[in-house]
């Protein structure tokens, strides 16, 4: 681990030059009223316990983005990509994260089409109207915060009138999660009644016929005084395989309908926020399909607020109530779910050294699962190019059936540095 370390640090630092714009190519890009930035980033992480069912090393990787944007009379483009050497998989790939055209074709419309992150509501690391795809491997392994939201191939509308704010997206085939698979992370296997990992990677069945598993997605938003107020509805289908074909025991995605609720406004010298949403899965409407999750009801209440100088906190309390639960109950085994599950979080943040040292603490905790998840964090701005950053994910819970519990094997330390230009 520590030659893959210095190995890591040596990259980081010699490579960035090669990137770096030159003045002709800084002369060509001003010609074509472009920029063009990026970083390079090197992480390497170590999980704190055995697991036989998945490799010492969490994370090992280089990561190069470059970052190619313009501003045109017509309109707007953006490229977005990331070439990754990653040596817990033994493999080098391209990751391309945006890659997308922005024109307005009416005065009260904007259109964005292309590869894009998207994301809404009001949650903090917890989403119920934010239908759009995650990557919760890369959040369980220390690769930076931006990697949660994973990119969607989609067409989006924003249209502005006085009376309220509307946004439409059109996804032609569905974007799922990136989800925990046991490839990289061991997980609990309910069909097998016991934790996997390399030793059971599991499959899905794709989505990815046109136009039947294309997804739609609108809000409807609007300030009303300092208040921030969203309706959300969504037609698609679950992001994560929340289904399984008994045959064949690969995982599905069962179709999914969502309507919800936001606001968001000052409160008690912070801002608080309210959310809800509905979820109906719609291929198991009475909940008697045991190989379906059951439709739910998802609440979510927050508060954040300056606590000192430079010291913020925040918190969340999330609920999901889980519909037609007797039905549920009459076919679950001894692993079964609870009606109703509880979560609280606490984010603290703390900035030092004219803020360039940022200390954080995240924390999950679910008093239904008894289990939970702490995430610190520091992160130090070196200079305006260079920054350095360690932190931890730590898993912990009474069960390994329950949702952070299953993931204890893998609670894992990080550090990294990255080079901007």
């Amino acid at each position: 681990m520590r030659r893959l370390a210095a190995a890591v640090s040596t990259l980081v630092f010699s490579l960035p030059p090669l990137f770096c714009p030159a003045a002709g190519l800084d002369e060509l890009l001003a010609a074509y009223e472009m920029e063009l930035h990026g970083f390079v980033d090197g992480r390497a992480g170590l999980r704190l316990q055995d697991d036989p069912y998945e490799q010492d090393a969490s994370l090992a990787e280089m990561r190069l983005q470059l970052d190619l944007a313009g501003d045109f009379a017509w309109g707007a483009m953006k490229l977005k990509g990331d070439f990754v050497g990653d040596a817990v998989t033994e493999e080098a790939r391209p990751e391309l994260r945006e890659a997308n055209l922005l024109f307005s074709p009416l005065a009260v419309m904007d259109v964005k089409v292309g590869r894009q992150i998207l994301t809404w509501g009001t949650g903090d690391l917890l989403f119920i109207n934010d239908l759009f795809p995650k990557d919760w491997e890369s959040f369980f392994i220390g690769r930076d915060n931006e990697y949660l939201k994973a990119p969607s191939d989609a067409a989006k509308a924003s249209l502005f009138f006085d009376l309220v704010s509307v946004d439409l997206v059109y996804v032609p085939i569905f974007n799922g999660s990136a989800y925990i698979d046991g490839s990289r992370i061991s997980y609990w296997n309910a069909p097998l009644g016991r934790v996997a990992g390399r030793d059971y990677v599991v499959a899905d069945h794709e989505r990815n016929r046109f136009p039947e598993d294309g997804e739609y997605t609108a809000r409807i938003y609007k300030n009303i005084g300092s208040m921030e107020t969203a309706l959300y509805g969504y037609s698609g289908f679950w992001k994560t395989p929340e289904g399984m074909d008994p045959a064949t025991r690969k995982l599905t995605y069962p179709r999914l309908t969502v309507g919800g609720a936001s606001a968001r406004g000052p409160l008690l010298g912070g801002i608080g926020s309210i959310e809800a949403g509905v979820y109906d899965s719609r291929q198991d409407p009475d909940g008697a399909d045991p190989f379906i999750r059951n439709s739910e009801w998802r609440f979510l209440a927050g508060f954040e607020r300056e606590l000192g100088p430079d010291f913020t906190g925040g918190i969340q309390y999330y609920l999901e109530w889980m519909r037609d639960y007797d039905a549920y109950r009459r076919l679950a085994g001894p692993f079964a779910k609870d009606e109703y599950r509880h979560v609280f979080t606490l984010r603290l943040t703390k900035l030092l050294l004219d803020q360039n040292l940022r200390l954080s603490l995240f924390t999950y905790y679910s008093p239904s699962d008894q289990d939970g998840y702490l995430r610190p964090a520091i992160h130090y701005q070196l200079s305006d190019q260079w920054a350095v950053e360690a932190g931890s994910n730590l898993f912990f819970g009474g069960a390994e059936h329950t949702f952070f519990g299953q993931f204890q094997d893998n609670s894992n330390l990080y550090a990294g540095i990255r080079r901007t230009f």
